[in-house]
């Protein structure tokens, strides 16, 4: 049912594809020729510099500029789907800028954190991060005096660091459930809301942690305060998004449900691949310990139907978004907006040389003093990576800017990718003379042809690991749009499995593929996925379902480096 084509690059200025307006010989095609601007290329060769820029084949650039053609970028919310609505563009192209970010890191206003802001800023800069939320943990010494404290330093960050955004958040203890990013758009009042939710809505402040309808309600009105002060323009915008979600158990499916429908442009996704990677590296070179940290068990409050399987992390990612036809899309096949994204929850990363100084005083300061070097050699001990070292998202960005960012997470304009193994991504879904990207819904009428077209830019560089990553396979997921579920602790779908793979044999350039998906009779999604293939075992719900996915990552012995994917979000298709 579909095809791929490869095309290899040459990466010394010269081009052997089909190029438009290299009209000398030996002049430099358009695309690549950094004289010509931007607006003066054609939509193909726009989309060109993009992908080359997103190699970093094409001096600093964009990073990760692309083209996307036509999509409005509106997340397919459940009214659109269920009236056959969606936004599809037909008038021209328009770029997209392919932001990488990180919206989980700690510092030293977390009582388990270290770094201070610019540390974390800084390093998450080096490692090619566009965006970046500080999240410290809520608590009552952070709701009392952190969230003011560490607010200068942010904006210090901002000030100092011109190619970074940074966002002020916390991690909220979800009332009744796990931990959630919660952040906002900076302004005046950033400090002033932030320290109001934490105040009023943290579990852990409020002694609300247990498993009980009364907290779950809580949570619904934290949402609902955030919205509130949106609404209010207290704050220009707000997003929360749910953080490790299987690692305990304690996030239930209705209680995902519920964030999403009581505030869906506020709750919108959770971490489809937790921080904590390095955590894996088997000992002696590493801790040892479960990737992701995920090593526990069900406990008191943990949702009874989960498998003990959802404990562990599969290729390094929850088992919500690993497993194909389970929680996550069981979520997508009701044709709500829920997206995935990936980052460090950097608190103490491995092979640094700091350490906490000696007398630092959290509970008296609200924060730890600075960091010290600790003259021990490298802590291999250490379960984290640094903000953008590992674990990135990639968000569709109309512009360099808070809004954008935040407009595109909404949007679910967003792929991520673990030890930079693709170096960037487009993907489009086409019909009707119609295109739309990630996160958004094609509509057509009944019976018409329709496409999905991928083209992924190789892994270029080394990555911090000092391998040049390969990709090996890239899988396509279909599912069908069934509706609202009865039951809202549903965590399975049957209508969603791997319906094409490709064999990756090229090791430069970009790769093409195009997946068809036949003439469309049925609301139905398609989701995409890759691997470097070297830890793959057949998926939960059998081999008819998912013949080759991530593998169960082993407690002691799962080295992040040596089991790579990325995954990318769902886009929707309607027949009318």
């Amino acid at each position: 049912m579909g095809h791929g084509h490869h095309h290899g690059h040459h990466h010394h200025g010269h081009d052997h594809d089909h190029q438009h307006g290299a009209t000398e010989q030996g002049a430099l095609p358009e695309a690549l020729d950094l004289n010509v601007p931007d607006e003066e290329l054609s939509p193909s060769q726009l989309s060109r510099r993009g992908m080359l820029r997103s190699a970093g084949l094409l001096g600093a650039g964009i990073a990760g500029a692309g083209l996307v053609t036509g999509a409005t970028g509106t997340p397919a919310a459940a009214s659109q789907v269920g009236r056959g609505g969606g936004n599809n563009g037909n008038n021209g192209s328009r770029r997209l800028r392919w932001l990488a970010g990180d919206h989980h890191i700690h510092t030293q206003f977390s009582p388990d954190g270290m770094y201070r802001v610019d540390d974390q800023v800084r390093n998450g800069s080096r490692f090619g991060l566009d965006w970046m939320v500080i999240t410290d943990h809520g608590n009552e010494n952070h709701s009392r005096i952190g969230v003011e404290k560490v607010n200068p330093e942010i904006r210090a960050a901002r000030e100092t660091y011109e190619n970074a955004l940074v966002f002020q958040g916390l991690e909220w203890n979800i009332p009744a459930a796990e931990h959630g990013t919660v952040f906002v758009h900076p302004g005046r009042d950033e400090v002033s809301v932030l320290k109001q939710f934490e105040r009023d809505y943290d579990g852990g402040v409020n002694n609300a942690t247990g498993n009980t309808p009364t907290n779950e309600a809580l949570a619904i009105s934290g949402l609902d305060f955030l919205a509130e002060q949106v609404r209010r323009r207290k704050v220009r915008d707000a997003l929360m998004l749910a953080n490790h979600p299987s690692r305990k158990g304690v996030d239930s499916p209705h209680e995902i449900r519920a964030w999403r429908d009581a505030q869906p442009r506020i709750a919108v996704g959770f971490e489809g691949a937790p921080g904590h990677q390095a955590a894996g590296i088997p000992s002696p070179h590493g801790s040892g310990d479960a990737r992701g940290y995920y090593g526990g068990s069900p406990g008191a409050d943990s949702f009874p139907g989960y498998p003990a399987e959802s404990y562990r992390t599969w290729g390094g990612f929850d088992w919500m978004t690993a497993t194909v036809g389970g929680l996550w899309d069981s979520l997508l096949a009701e044709g709500k907006p829920w997206w995935i994204t990936a980052n460090s929850d950097s608190h103490v990363n491995y092979a640094d040389t700091s350490r906490r100084p000696d007398g630092s005083d959290f509970n008296g300061n609200g924060f730890h003093g600075d960091p010290v070097y600790a003259g021990a050699g490298l802590n291999l001990g250490a379960g984290d990576f640094w903000p953008g070292q590992y674990s990135r998202t990639h968000v569709g960005a109309q512009g360099f800017s808070y809004a954008a960012v935040m407009d595109g997470i909404r949007a679910g304009r967003i792929w991520v990718d673990h030890g930079g193994l693709i170096a960037g991504l487009d993907v489009q879904l086409r019909g009707g003379n119609r295109s739309v990207t990630l996160g958004d819904t094609l509509t057509v009428r009944r019976g018409t042809k329709v496409e999905l077209r991928i083209e992924i830019a190789l892994a270029a560089l080394p990555n911090w690991a000092n391998f040049v990553p390969r990709l090996a396979r890239v899988d396509v997921i279909r599912g069908a749009v069934t509706g609202e579920v009865t039951d809202r602790d549903a965590f399975q779908t049957p209508d969603a499995r791997v319906v094409r793979s490709w064999e990756v044999n090229e090791t430069s350039g970009t790769v093409s593929f195009t997946y068809d998906l036949g003439r469309v009779s049925e609301p139905g999604y398609v989701r995409l996925r890759g691997t470097d293939g070297k830890r793959v075992q057949t998926g939960l719900n059998g081999a008819q379902v998912d013949p080759a996915g991530p593998a169960l990552d082993v407690v002691g012995d799962a080295d992040p480096w040596e089991d790579l994917w990325f995954y990318a979000n769902p886009i929707w298709v309607i027949p009318t």
